[in-house]
């Protein structure tokens, strides 16, 4: 507070009026996508090292441009180490660049493959960071409602504490008490009320028991050979420890999983 004006994140950060380049110096390419690439750039100033998103307008939808700016909107309110920072965006002709933290060690999902499955200990590490964030966003009235191993990056040091949560694109305001009809999300980590079209924050719990299920054990607690059969699998919210991967797996591990993916959204816990 100063001066009696609250200050948050989205007092600094605003769409520029000049070029990238006048502001950066672009670098290599970290990858490509459908409507464009992402590469590393460098503060011509600062010489901070950040990474931009550059996406073609001619290849986005009216409401693929909606989610794009939707995910600057819901960046620029928060501010917190586990969550992507946005620190300013541009816009041409053909182009948006969106320029945010460069991180290096990957998504959480291929770290996921690469090890078949999680200790308890990192496990613990990772999801605790994941609980804080996911605590901040709903304290702020934020529902991310895409939560999955895709959306998790990891920095080169793969401490499992410095993850950063990404892809607010689908993310809502949410005000307490109300409810959400949008079915929205990715086969198995979609909660079952969200498929009913009538759920709250509590999606985002059942998404994390699934990440928890799938770290500690390589393998989704609702499974099945298309998504229509997923979704099936989802709606009955019949699950086990029965595979072979859960042995030695401590049971509080296994009793918060099991909170988590609680089918009635009010008896899960909250962040």
């Amino acid at each position: 507070m100063v001066d009696g004006i609250k200050i948050n994140s989205a007092n600094f950060v605003q769409q520029q009026s000049g070029t990238l380049r006048d502001v950066y110096k672009i670098g290599q390419q970290l990858g490509e996508g459908a409507f464009g690439e992402v590469r590393k750039c460098t503060h011509r100033e600062t010489k901070d090292v950040r990474a931009v998103k550059v996406l073609k307008k001619e290849s986005m939808d009216a409401a693929e441009k909606e989610a794009m700016l939707n995910e600057i909107r819901i960046l620029k309110s928060l501010d917190h180490p586990n969550i992507v920072k946005i620190y300013e965006y541009f816009e041409d002709e053909k182009r948006f660049y969106i320029v945010t933290d460069l991180i290096k060690g990957g998504e959480l999902f291929d770290e996921i493959i690469k090890r078949g499955k999680f200790d308890e200990k990192n496990a613990s590490i990772l999801i605790k960071a994941m609980l804080s964030c996911i605590a901040y966003c709903h304290d702020n009235n934020v529902v991310h409602r895409d939560l999955k191993p895709e959306n998790v990056l990891l920095e080169d040091s793969k401490e499992f504490d410095q993850i950063k949560m990404i892809d607010f694109g689908t993310a809502v305001p949410y005000k307490q008490g109300s409810k959400l009809t949008e079915m929205i999300g990715t086969p198995y980590y979609i909660a079952p009320e969200v498929l009913a079209k009538k759920y709250g924050k509590e999606c985002d719990m059942w998404s994390l028991g699934v990440i928890t299920y799938i770290l500690m054990s390589g393998l989704p607690p609702f499974n099945g050979q298309t998504d229509d059969e997923i979704m099936k699998a989802i709606k009955k919210g019949s699950f086990n420890f029965n595979n072979a991967a859960w042995k030695g797996v401590s049971n509080d591990c296994k009793d918060f999983i099991t909170q988590l993916l609680t089918y009635k959204p009010e008896n899960r816990p909250t962040a």
